[in-house]
């Protein structure tokens, strides 16, 4: 891998292997010295063109503990603020020594600008471009599926494996890549939101679509991953009647947590709209993994980070 700037890029194979390296990573944040030499003498910068609390520290950690230095780069009080172009702050970012960049902006296709404009050489990671794609949240969310639901074949994918994915998809860069990764994995998706919020050209995705949530669940899915409602890009409103409406035929509700089957896990990226999209008690629940999520995150950072930039990332750092 050059980049890591979309799911479509990445190959069944590739998409394993960052898997497989991910679970070297989780084994060796055990350990009593959690930091890895991989990244020594490295320098990764941060640059988010949007505000972030997981994503940003979750790549700060990971670079991190694989002992890279990293640089935080915040586009309000910068110098983006003031007018300068993303090809003078990408000129920047590589007379500053910069090893790799990821970037997290409100523009879809940001990520893709910045690695193929020719502006800098260094590898880009895209931590979340616009409506269109966040790929390291959709590694983290197959990581956590695959630990849970497949966990005697941590080389595999997601074969056969049934995932439900509910809410404002409109929005959502997380659904596009999931459901590319997963189905790339070898998982059925199903789509389930109110009309108004499912994107234009969604029925040409690799998944069903249904607006009948009750119905989807009947299915026995292994997993349900509840979306935020992305209120803030909702201008103008008419997405759907009232906040009761939606919560009453969208949200995931103790009565519908209760009727899925035993294995069943639940899932969100976070941030939560607590009684909203999903009740509380469901995502303190046993079934819920959203704490594992984030944890995982880190772990999938790291693995992209080393394929990226390890000197030699055939393999990946030996567990003992």
């Amino acid at each position: 891998m050059r980049h890591f700037i979309a799911i479509a890029d990445l190959s069944r194979e590739e998409a394993c292997a960052v898997l497989s390296t991910a679970e070297q990573m989780a084994a060796t944040q055990s350990r009593s010295i959690r930091k890895l030499p991989a990244l020594v003498g490295t320098t990764v910068v941060n640059l988010f063109f949007e505000d972030s609390t997981r994503t940003r520290i979750s790549f700060e950690a990971a670079a991190k503990r694989l002992s890279a230095d990293v640089i935080n780069f915040s586009a309000k009080g910068s110098s983006l603020s003031k007018g300068e172009s993303l090809k003078d702050t990408a000129l920047t970012l590589q007379a500053m020594g910069a090893d790799a960049v990821v970037v997290r902006s409100g523009s879809a296709g940001a990520a893709h600008l910045l690695a193929h404009a020719g502006w800098i050489d260094q590898p880009i990671i895209n931590a979340g471009d616009g409506a269109h794609e966040h790929p390291t949240q959709a590694m983290l969310d197959a990581f956590t599926l695959r630990r849970h639901l497949r966990p005697g074949d941590p080389a595999g994918g997601l074969d056969g494996l049934h995932v439900v994915i509910v809410g404002d998809v409109l929005h959502s860069r997380v659904a596009r890549s999931d459901v590319l990764l997963l189905t790339l994995l070898g998982a059925r998706v199903t789509l389930v939101a109110p009309p108004a919020l499912v994107p234009v050209g969604a029925t040409a995705w690799p998944c069903a679509i249904s607006y009948d949530l009750d119905q989807a669940l009947a299915t026995g899915p292994d997993a349900v991953m509840m979306l935020r409602v992305q209120s803030e890009r909702m201008v103008g409103g008419g997405f759907f009647p009232t906040a009761g409406e939606y919560s009453r035929r969208y949200g995931l509700t103790s009565a519908r947590a209760a009727a899925l089957p035993a294995h069943t896990i639940v899932m969100h990226p976070g941030p939560m709209n607590r009684g909203f999209e999903i009740a509380g008690d469901v995502a303190d629940s046993p079934r819920s993994v959203i704490v594992e999520q984030v944890a995982s995150g880190v772990f999938v950072r790291m693995a992209v980070l080393f394929h990226l930039l390890a000197t030699d990332a055939r393999e990946a750092p030996h567990v003992r």
